[in-house]
């Protein structure tokens, strides 16, 4: 299969691109600085020119807060790039798979969220990224969205992939300890992205490794526990207690109502990806 990865500096496509080239796909990578997906006319050219199978896109805005005062820039990416991605897949006839988020919720349901909730997103970032799961299913009918939250992983540069790192060095860290959600490795995410552009029903999948999910505290604990460092460098802090500039859920855990049903097993415990990732 011949496959393009956009966004191909990021954590999750750096992912993609070794599990695709590991079963031996054909893999066209683009970083941000070789293709803008919000120049239409770059995207069009692109795809006439090289006639994909299938495109991943874990092109991105990503900076929660950033979004709140960078909303143009934020929403060419996550609104309308994902929409000139999705015209250009439909015009060559290829799969088309792009990543959303957890945040589309306002996270007060107090359970998982399922694809039968309506999303009801806070911030800019979450407005944007929900416009762009609209782009995509009113543009190309075979569109695949896969919503995530929680991403941790090789090269990431977020809480959760590094907190690691400072609590091997001794570093007491502030977790927060009452916001929920269901941590996904990268590899694992990467894996069923490229899954789903096979089995090609196009649908809204969520994704996210097995369990009941946890907290950034409880997370922080377990880098610990498999670790063998000591608890008590984590020091559990409260949401409301960051002054952050954009909203975020309080509980945005994911179930998916397909997965299984389409014959896809479930992603690993995140216990068991964290103990991966870790080693």
């Amino acid at each position: 299969m011949k496959v393009l990865i956009t966004g191909a500096n990021g954590m999750v496509a750096k992912a993609a691109i070794a599990y695709c080239q590991s079963i031996g796909d054909e893999v066209v990578t683009k970083t941000r600085q070789e293709l803008d997906i919000s120049d239409r006319e770059d995207v069009f050219s692109l795809f006439e020119q090289e006639k994909f199978d299938a495109v991943l896109n874990c092109a991105a805005y990503t900076n929660v807060d950033g979004a709140e005062t960078n909303q143009i820039v934020c929403a060419m990416t996550n609104d309308a790039g994902v929409g000139n991605l999705a015209k250009a897949s439909k015009k060559i006839n290829s799969a088309f798979v792009t990543i959303s988020t957890d945040y589309v919720f306002d996270g007060t349901k107090g359970d998982f969220y399922t694809q039968r909730d309506q999303p009801k997103p806070q911030g800019v970032y979450a407005h944007t990224k929900l416009l762009g799961e609209n782009q995509a299913r009113l543009n190309y009918a075979r569109s695949i969205i896969v919503r995530s939250g929680w991403i941790f992983g090789e090269g990431g540069t977020n809480f959760l992939s590094v907190m690691h790192k400072f609590l091997a060095e001794g570093k007491s860290i502030k977790a927060i300890s009452d916001s929920f959600g269901t941590p996904t490795f990268a590899k694992d995410l990467a894996k069923r992205l490229r899954e789903l552009a096979e089995l090609d029903l196009p649908a809204i999948y969520h994704v996210t490794n097995d369990g009941e999910g946890t907290t950034f505290a409880g997370f922080a604990e377990k880098v610990c526990e498999l670790k063998g460092l000591d608890k008590k460098l984590v020091e559990g802090v409260a949401m409301d207690s960051l002054s952050r500039p954009a909203p975020r859920p309080r509980d945005s855990r994911l179930r998916c109502l397909f997965s299984e049903k389409f014959g896809l097993s479930p992603l690993q415990s995140w216990e068991k990806a964290l103990e991966e990732f870790l080693q």
